[in-house]
């Protein structure tokens, strides 16, 4: 069996990479998210193993000691991470696996495995990006000011991955990403494995 691809993705806060995923998952086959581990207390309608897995810090200090994790952070006062065995064996079983993470993480990460496709997704504008941050109707002014500030931070580090697309129409931006994911499936290194009976039949 091959093994899958570890695709890194980043964006910035409005960007639209959530919406892309969910989406991208519906469309194809044999990829798998990669489920961050957190301390963060678990918030109602979220379900463990789903949109994280929720431990205590004592757990993923104990996963941090034992290099447990591919990539992890500190926000204010809780831990956010992606852990190393999930990946490695979701990889293992054929699957390609997703990781949504920070340009800090993905530069972790593809230092410890240079074989991974990185994506970085853009917005098309400053203003097309602060008008979806406004439109959550959530953030006041001054949350508004610093998400932008972090998000032109993220937006920075765009030529440190090996693909670049630009959410302006979505369909589009969705088919990009979509055709980087299912181009990498046919490197011969994993077609090989794939095709060994036909390859076999062609030229024994």
């Amino acid at each position: 069996m091959s093994r899958g691809n570890l695709i890194v993705l980043s964006a910035p806060s409005g960007a639209g990479k959530t919406s892309l995923v969910r989406a991208l998952r519906a469309e194809v086959t044999g990829l798998a998210v990669s489920v961050s581990h957190t301390t963060r207390a678990q918030r109602p309608g979220e379900r463990h193993g789903e949109a994280y897995f929720f431990v205590d810090h004592a757990e993923f200090e104990r996963m941090i000691a034992a290099e447990g994790f591919l990539e992890y952070a500190r926000v204010f006062d809780n831990y956010y991470g992606t852990a190393r065995q999930t990946v490695e064996d979701t990889l293992a079983s054929g699957q390609d696996v997703l990781l949504e993470i920070d340009w800090q993480g993905a530069r972790v990460v593809k230092s410890l495995m240079p074989d991974c496709l990185s994506v970085f997704v853009l917005p098309p504008s400053r203003e097309a990006l602060e008008s979806r941050l406004r439109d959550r109707g959530q953030d006041p002014d001054e949350v508004i000011a610093r998400r932008m500030r972090d998000a032109i931070s993220e937006m920075s580090h765009y030529s440190e991955y090996d693909f670049l697309i630009v959410n302006d129409i979505f369909e589009e931006a969705l088919g990009a990403l979509k055709d980087i994911v299912l181009t990498q499936r046919l490197r011969t290194s994993q077609q090989s494995h794939r095709l060994a009976e036909l390859l076999a039949s062609l030229l024994g």
